[in-house]
Parts: structure tokens; C-alpha cells; sequence
């Protein structure tokens, strides 16, 4: 079967799995976490000033932020869906090294900064608190089993929100075109029309997640590999 087909199905039934685990829309935040920082950190990187970031109940966020040039809007407003798919990518690739507490850590890093420098709104601030708590309770005293599943649960709703938020904004796009927050952005700074710029990040989202998922299942069978290897006892 096609990679691409098999990703899709794969990601459709993670999304009906994670979705039957008790609090996993409290772990959904994380993506929309990423996004917004990665819109604050190019804007910093171009000189830019980020005035502050609030992440909503709803699952979205917004970064709001001044730049003093005029052409940075456009890769200011393309970092926030890559970035968010180049992380779900990064937490697979830490995965299949066994990386997990590297992983936990710098997922921590991240919300610690965002909670620091540039979060402001009452929500926002709480959940951050919350999930930084939840993060170090678990990497100070949980045990290899239970970090490597609270991981992989993060990592995989993570994942899936990657790609299937773009895919909103595509259905958004095509429906009101002015409404569709980043790649309405672009449009208005661009030639091209909002549906496209909605149609290449659910490209490089679904593109992320294939290799995302390819290091997960190569990382599944080095394992197996591994337990499989009889050393010869020497004498």
C-alpha cells in the first residue's frame, strides 16, 4: 500500500484512539504551544518584537507581534505550522534513540520559555503551569515504563494535531478564504490565494509525519533485532 495512504489511515486511527484516553484534550495544547512559539522565536531571529502569545480553550492561539521589516511577515506567518511539524518529527526521531527524557526535557524547555517570555493571558498561563508540573512529576519520579508511555502519548498527539490543524485550515480556506489565520496572512502579502498556502502546510505536515512514523516503526524493529540476537557464550 502507498506510504502516503498508510500514514493517513495510521494518523486517522491514532486519532480515534488518543481520542477514547481520559484527559488526552489536555496534551492537545502542546501543538498549539509549538505553533506560537515558533511564530515568536523567527520574529525574534528578524528583529522583531513579540508583544505576547495567548493560547485560547478552544485549542487555538495567537502570537501578536511588531516587525520592522516589511518582507519578514512572510516567513513569520509560514513558521508556525512547520514548526509544530518539524517538532512532532523531532519527538519520533528522539523516540526511536530512546530518548525519552531528552524528549520530556526539552518539551518542558519549550512551555517553560513560552510561560516566561511571552504567554500573558490567564488560561494560557495556567496550562502551561500545569503540564510543566505534570512533565517534571513524571521525569523526576516515574519510571522507564511510564515515561516512555507518557512520551509516546504526547508525541502522538502531537502528531496528530500537526497534521490534522492544517487540514482545518484547508477546509477553512476553501470555504472562507479571508478567515484562514496564517494562510489568509500570506495571501494578503502574496499571489497566492489562502488555499494554497492551507494546502502546502497539510503537504509538509503529512510529509512530516512520514518520516515521523518511519522512525517510530525503524525504530520498533532495531528493537526487535536487538532482542533477537543470540550472543555465543565464550569459554
Amino acid at each position: 500500500m502507498n506510504k502516503w495512504l498508510l500514514t493517513v489511515l495510521f494518523l486517522i486511527g491514532s486519532a480515534f484512539l488518543t481520542h477514547l484516553i481520559p484527559f488526552s484534550s489536555f496534551f492537545r495544547y502542546l501543538d498549539t504551544t509549538i505553533h506560537e512559539f515558533g511564530h515568536a522565536a523567527v520574529t525574534l531571529a528578524l528583529s522583531g518584537k513579540v508583544m505576547y502569545i495567548e493560547l485560547y480553550a478552544d485549542h487555538s492561539g495567537v502570537t501578536r507581534s511588531m516587525m520592522t521589516r516589511s518582507w519578514a511577515i512572510l516567513p513569520v506567518s509560514l513558521a508556525g505550522y512547520m514548526t509544530a511539524s518539524l517538532f512532532a518529527w523531532l519527538l519520533f526521531a528522539l523516540h526511536a534513540r530512546e530518548l525519552h527524557r531528552r524528549g520530556l526535557f526539552l518539551i518542558t524547555l519549550l512551555a517553560a520559555l513560552s510561560l516566561a517570555l511571552f504567554v500573558r493571558n490567564g488560561y494560557g498561563m495556567v496550562w502551561l503551569a500545569g503540564f510543566i508540573a505534570l512533565n517534571a512529576v513524571v521525569m523526576l519520579w516515574g519510571g522507564q515504563t511510564v515515561t516512555r508511555w507518557y512520551y509516546l502519548l504526547v508525541a502522538f498527539l502531537t502528531l496528530e494535531e500537526s497534521v490534522f490543524g492544517p487540514f482545518s485550515l484547508f477546509l477553512m480556506a476553501m470555504q472562507r478564504p479571508g478567515q484562514a489565520g496564517d494562510a489568509s496572512l500570506l495571501a494578503s502579502v502574496t499571489a497566492f490565494p489562502a488555499v494554497f498556502w492551507a494546502s502546502w502546510f497539510t503537504l509538509f505536515g503529512l510529509w512530516c509525519a512520514k518520516r515521523a512514523l518511519q522512525s517510530f516503526f525503524g525504530g520498533k524493529r532495531k528493537q526487535k533485532r536487538a532482542w533477537g540476537t543470540v550472543t555465543p557464550e565464550v569459554r
